[in-house]
């Protein structure tokens, strides 16, 4: 018989009650106990959930109030000094970590961020050195294993795996030169030995013990360490079946295959060719093979047939009792319902499928694949084939228009009029900014007032004009604000904006959207990704109304803001039957005409934000050109049709970008904006290897965090830059928009990073 598996599922709740509990808590609204008691009413509905559509392994252990990563830290002992001996209860603490903390005499900033792999979700980053401690502070897994059994829920418990732990780590400050957290491999199984011994002891049959640095070209250093780690871990561990997902093992699997391990899982939805070469490597070994065939990163409902051939493959090579169809990764990057979409048309929702749509889909997959006769799973294998058929009828209408469009393309569209060194002395005369401009990154505060007016206009209580006058005045509002704080490139605040991707589909043809399809980005920060269904074009002009009417109010210059053709596919949803390449293209198209609409209508600056740029790199380095081959082109179509008087900007955050330096020289940019400050500004020693001549701004305090950096700190920040910019380089700015901020951290971090800014033009005149 063949099992289905689901290896992890969202934790914020089918009405997003996590996020209201944690911010509730964060508010003084909520106590410890309040929160936890929420915490395991949502564990409680997800595990019931699964079992009710017939999930044979269903995962705990994976759910977190903020990070998982940060929760493995925490559990283990692994936790900054910085963050200790201020008398904080454990789960302020943990708190800390994720978001920083201002209150009560303690002052200590956020843990440093970092994209998941190539997701838009964001974990935070452990910490070590040679005086790490390791000890088991309390077994997560172990609680979630006993709180499901109690409800009679017999799950699989998800444990991030050793390696992959320390790898994604980095060295602390006072780690001696040279150190590799991986060197702890040693110090650390031990606690890993005590964890896994404990399941085994409660009841645990198996445990899912997520690598994902499998997939990673990296991995192929550690292969010491995996053989070390899974020796010692497999004899007195439960089953360990080993996870592996976003990317293909393609090397790795040589030493892999030969782990002391139970079970294998592969990704089949990103790397659907590497069947045949891990079937050939496990078939002699008595290794389960768990194949990933339900996307766990898209919306797109699943093609049976499609898995089907997959999983027979697999069933014929080594047996049904050693295959188990899975989804691909975490259904963490999925909405958890398309229960709750009201608004999609009846097409639209049969095109879809959700978490616990695709929990559906495993389990159907596996008892067909089983020989199941049940009229049930038949009933729904021939409405997949209806839907299929119908989507893939779909797929077949295009926009002429835009296709010709992009097959127009020429060299000369990429490019400027102008080089750099020629561009900046125009815009010198242009703008009239001082030496450390000081500006922002794009948003500010989303009050409850502009939220509660934007809901109101989408239940018709006000008017369109109502709403434009509402809008008219937060701009204006906070163009005053930002005029006494003394900025000097000033922005609209985006107060029109329910979110950066989300706002561009939604005036962009080529685009759906759901009324609950959240996903979690980090925190109790989620997003709602829009979905691609259709060729994208522009309709109108999208921004050039608010900025236009910024400007006009103000005498300082105005920077429009938009979001990148980069970040807007890989933000949303894409289509799957055209390639990233053409969806992208055709984002930039649209945005060229936006940014042209723009400096025609007086503004004299425009930002493009690409902050999922490096986050969209293939995760294997052999697969970067052909996509930097279309990605880097994409920017580049939706700035270069304009004069050299525009200042061009773009906004980059928490990625490593040294890897792909001369891609972001490429790019042209005028002003890059940087996140720097939680990452110790280690970025910088790489633009200045390289010798970037464009100018910058390193983000100098760190916006995911409601404290307030002093004046002194972002002096010793810029004091810190300059010794790897020139002054004519230095842009000053925070280190992404500040939307989730409140006003009164936003405007005392921003009157310290003006003041902090003139005290730089007069030390370094």
């Amino acid at each position: 018989m063949v099992a289905s598996s689901v290896l992890g599922f969202p934790r914020i709740g089918a009405n997003r009650e996590v996020k209201k509990a944690v911010e509730g808590y964060w508010a003084g609204k909520l106590s410890a106990d309040e929160l936890t008691k929420v915490a395991l009413e949502v564990k409680k509905t997800n595990w019931t959930s699964l079992k009710q559509r017939g999930v044979d392994l269903i995962p705990s252990g994976d759910f977190s109030l903020y990070d998982h990563v940060l929760d493995h830290s925490a559990a283990f002992n692994v936790i900054p000094k910085r963050y200790l001996g201020h008398n904080l209860s454990p789960l302020d603490v943990y708190f800390a970590m994720g978001r920083g903390r201002q209150a009560d005499g303690v002052d200590v900033p956020a843990s440093e961020m970092k994209k998941w792999f190539d997701s838009n979700y964001h974990f935070v980053v452990p910490e070590f050195s040679e005086e790490t401690d390791f000890k088991l502070v309390f077994n997560k897994a172990l609680e979630e294993f006993t709180e499901a059994k109690n409800i009679g829920v017999t799950t699989r418990p998800v444990v991030l795996g050793p390696v992959t732990f320390l790898a994604l780590g980095k060295a602390t400050k006072d780690a001696k030169a040279g150190f590799r957290p991986v060197s702890l491999l040693p110090k650390l199984l031990p606690v890993y030995k005590q964890l896994l011994a404990d399941l085994k002891a409660a009841g645990a049959e198996s445990v899912q013990i997520d690598e994902p640095i499998l997939v990673l070209d990296v991995a192929a250093t550690y292969e010491k360490e995996f053989i070390t780690a899974y020796s010692e871990l497999a004899p007195v561990s439960p089953k360990l079946v080993l996870a592996t997902y976003y990317g293909r093992l393609d090397s790795n699997l040589t030493f892999v295959a030969k782990l002391p391990i139970a079970g294998l899982h592969i990704d089949l939805d990103r790397a659907p060719a590497q069947l045949d070469q891990v079937i050939a490597a496990v078939k002699p070994s008595n290794i389960i093979l768990s194949l990933g065939v339900v996307s766990g990163r898209n919306i797109w409902k699943s093609d049976f047939q499609a898995a089907l051939k997959l999983g027979q493959k697999a069933v014929e090579a080594i047996g049904a009792e050693r295959v188990i169809i899975a989804t691909s990764s975490s259904l963490l990057h999925t909405p958890v319902t398309l229960a709750a979409e009201k608004k999609l048309t009846p097409e639209q929702q049969d095109w879809f499928s959700f978490a616990l749509e695709k929990a559906s889909e495993v389990s159907t997959i596996a008892s067909v694949l089983s020989g199941s006769q049940d009229a049930k799973v038949t009933e729904a294998l021939e409405a997949n084939k209806v839907s299929i058929a119908k989507r893939r009828e779909f797929e077949r209408t295009s926009d002429d228009a835009v296709r010709k469009r992009v097959a127009a393309i020429t060299p000369e569209m990429l490019e400027r009029k102008s080089p750099f060194a020629v561009r900046k002395e125009i815009q010198v005369k242009q703008l009239g900014l001082p030496k450390f401009p000081t500006t922002t990154i794009g948003s500010f505060p989303q009050t409850q007032e502009i939220r509660t007016a934007r809901a109101k206009l989408g239940k018709k209580e006000i008017t369109e004009e109502e709403y434009k006058t509402f809008i008219k005045k937060e701009i204006e509002s906070v163009v005053r604000i930002q005029e006494k704080i003394g900025l000097d490139l000033l922005v609209h605040g985006e107060p029109e904006r329910n979110d950066m991707v989300q706002y561009f589909g939604e005036r962009l043809h080529g685009f759906v959207f759901t009324q609950n399809g959240w996903v979690q980005s980090y925190g109790s920060r989620y997003v709602r990704p829009p979905i691609i269904v259709s060729d994208v074009s522009r309709p109108g002009p999208i921004t050039v109304e608010w900025s236009s009417y910024a400007q006009s109010v103000t005498q300082k210059p105005m920077k429009g803001m938009l979001t990148g053709p980069v970040t807007i596919l890989n933000w949303s949803f894409p289509r799957a039957d055209v390639s990233r390449e053409i969806q992208c293209k055709q984002l930039a198209l649209a945005l060229r005409d936006e940014v042209v609409d723009l400096e025609k209508a007086g503004i004299k600056a425009v930002q493009v934000d690409e902050p999922a740029l490096r986050e969209g790199l293939p995760l294997r380095k052999p697969d970067w050109d052909a996509y930097l081959s279309w990605a880097l082109p994409s920017f580049k179509i939706a700035t270069a049709g304009v004069t050299d008087a525009l200042q061009t900007h773009s906004h980059f955050c928490y990625s490593d970008f040294g890897d792909i330096f001369p891609s972001i020289q490429a790019l042209d940019a005028d002003v890059i904006s940087i996140e720097a400050s939680k990452s110790d500004m280690k970025l910088l020693s790489t633009f200045k290897q390289y010798g970037y001549s464009n100018q910058i701004g390193p983000g100098v305090y760190d916006i995911h965090s409601p404290r307030v950096p002093s004046e002194q700190e972002i002096k010793d920040r810029i004091k810190a830059m300059l010794e790897f910019l020139s002054p004519d380089q230095l842009f000053i700015n925070p280190d992404c928009g500040l939307k989730t901020r409140a006003w009164k951290e936003t405007e005392a971090s921003l009157i310290n990073l003006v003041n902090a800014a003139r005290w730089a033009r007069q030390t370094y005149q």
